[in-house]
Parts: C-alpha cells; structure tokens; sequence
C-alpha cells in the first residue's frame, strides 16, 4: 500500500470528482439528453419530485422485448448519471450496466431485470450518501468535522432512502412489470454509492434482498482514518440484515483510491461472515488487482457482481 500512497495522494482531486461521479446540481436540468443505448431502452422520470430530497432524473432502462405480460426484478442503481452512456458522462466513461445485464439475461443466468438510475445530487451527493447512523457512534470532534467539511451540515442519507422507499419504488412498482417483494429488489453503487446501497439494504431489509457495493468507501473521506470505520462496523454488527434472506457483495481494487480499502474491508468481512453470511451462497468479496476508482473498472469487473446479487436463489 505504501508503495501506491504517493500515487492515491497526486491524484486525491481526481479521484474525489471520479468518486462523486457527478455533474452539479443544476445537472436535472430538462433540457439534458437521454443516454443512448444500443440495447433496450431508456425512460426518464425527469425531475422527479420528493417531499424529502431535492427532485433529480430517475433513468429507467428496459430490456428488449420489455412487456407488461412478464414480471421483471428491478436493481437500483446510484450515480444514474453514469450508468449508460459514456458520452454524456462528466469524464467520458460509463458502467455500461445494461450490456452486462443483457449479456447475462440472454445466457440464462439471471432473470428479467430492469435498471432504475437514480441520478446524484451533485453537491450534495455525500451528504445524501453517507450513512446517517454511522454519525452517532464517532467521537464528538471527528463527527462535527465530517459534518461540516463534507457533510454541508446536512447528513441527508436517511431522508434519501425515504424518497426511494416511499416515493420511488412504489412509483416503479405502479409504472412498470416488476416484482416488488424484497427478493427481486437489489441495491448497487460504487465508492459513497456502495456505502448507501449496504446502508440501505440494512436500514430497510424488508424492502430490498440484496446490496453490491463495488470499492465500498468505508474510510467515509479521502483518508485513512479510526473513526469512520469503526462507526460502521458497529452499526453493521447492531443492524446487518439477516443472512438467511440477504445477499451481500463487497469489492476493491488495488490503485487510486482502492489502494486504502483494504484493511477496512476486511474488517467489514470478518463481520459478516460472524453474523453468518457465508462465501459464495449469500456473501462475496473479491480484491481485482490492479484495478482503480473509476467507471471504466467497475465496467470491467460488473458481471461478477451482477451474476451473484441478481441470480435466481
């Protein structure tokens, strides 16, 4: 890790943008443009409005041959800015999720999925991704500095997964084919995104059956540091949802911002497989060598993610 210290720090800027993921918060603008795929479709729910978050594009892939006569699963999906379409990202690169699904939809290994991206909010972004209940359990001093230097004083987190849970997904469920039960709802983000997505498969485990979090950012900031971590760790060993009806996907690579993933992660690990979750039935956790914090790495490796959360029991 050290050897790759000097690198994470020159790019620590880049990577902080790369993490977020994000135009500003005036990106929900109408006039923006529909990511063009060239398999399945894409619609809007353009400024999609809530009584707890500010309004933000909702993206709605559907697959070829979508049709009201079939159920279809349904992964939610975080960044919605940069799930589909690299041309229209802020950095030129994009997840590409929607091929993956394809791919592995057309060889039989998952089911009928759909794709909601849920745009970020700009700014705001780790305000509404940061895991609300993490803040109790820091020490006074580390906690008002995280509120203030990234939090705009305005941890959003909880309020974010209400708009999902009592706005949004009753909005999906109503507008198109889907299976509502928790055990064809998944969760999935990168970084912050993999963060929200454990956090709210935990906060709402009878809503959502499973959560992927590619380079999960549980040091919570741009360095390493005690007090993020641990906060996690023991919301997770109080509210981890039960192994018997979760499945759960953590990952990291080695570069970039990843190079100081490792010791939490495994930490996190350790705990899950404590509270019973167990590799390769309902828990995986993968380290891609080389791999870095961008989308063009988590593109890379998506299917592996893809093919464990969303598989048929």
């Amino acid at each position: 890790m050290a050897t790759n210290f000097k690198h994470v720090l020159a790019a620590m800027s880049m990577v902080a943008v790369a993490a977020s993921g994000a135009v500003e918060a005036g990106g929900t603008s109408d006039v923006q443009t529909l990511p063009e795929v060239s398999v399945g479709r894409i619609e809007r729910l353009a400024n999609f409005s809530s009584k707890w978050v500010d309004a933000r594009h909702v993206d709605v892939w559907l697959p070829e041959g979508y049709s009201a006569g079939k159920r279809y699963q349904v992964l939610y999906m975080h960044d919605g800015q940069m799930l589909f379409d690299a041309s229209k990202s802020w950095n030129q690169q994009a997840w590409d999720v929607h091929l993956s699904v394809a791919r592995l939809v057309a060889a039989g290994r998952i089911p009928d999925t759909l794709i909601v991206g849920i745009w970020n909010n700009g700014k705001y972004r780790h305000s509404e991704y940061f895991p609300q209940k993490f803040l109790p359990l820091m020490p006074q001093p580390q906690r008002e500095r995280l509120l203030q230097a990234a939090l705009q004083n305005k941890p959003q987190s909880d309020a974010y997964l209400r708009f999902i849970v009592e706005e949004l997904k009753p909005a999906i469920d109503a507008r198109y084919a889907t299976r509502p039960e928790a055990a064809s709802s998944f969760l999935m983000g990168s970084s912050m995104g993999g963060l929200i997505s454990v956090y709210a498969m935990n906060e709402y485990p009878q809503v959502f059956g499973g959560a992927a979090g590619l380079s999960t950012h549980w040091i919570g900031q741009h360095k390493p540091n005690a007090a993020i971590p641990l906060a996690g760790f023991n919301y997770l060993r109080a509210h981890l949802a039960a192994p018997e009806t979760h499945r759960l996907y953590q990952d990291h690579g080695t570069t970039e911002l990843d190079a100081l993933y490792a010791p939490y992660q495994v930490m996190v690990n350790d705990l899950a497989r404590e509270r019973g979750y167990v590799d390769g039935v309902n828990f995986e956790t993968r380290v891609f060598d080389g791999s870095g914090h961008n989308e063009k790495a988590w593109a890379e490796r998506l299917e592996i993610p893809l093919e464990f959360l969303l598989r048929k029991p």
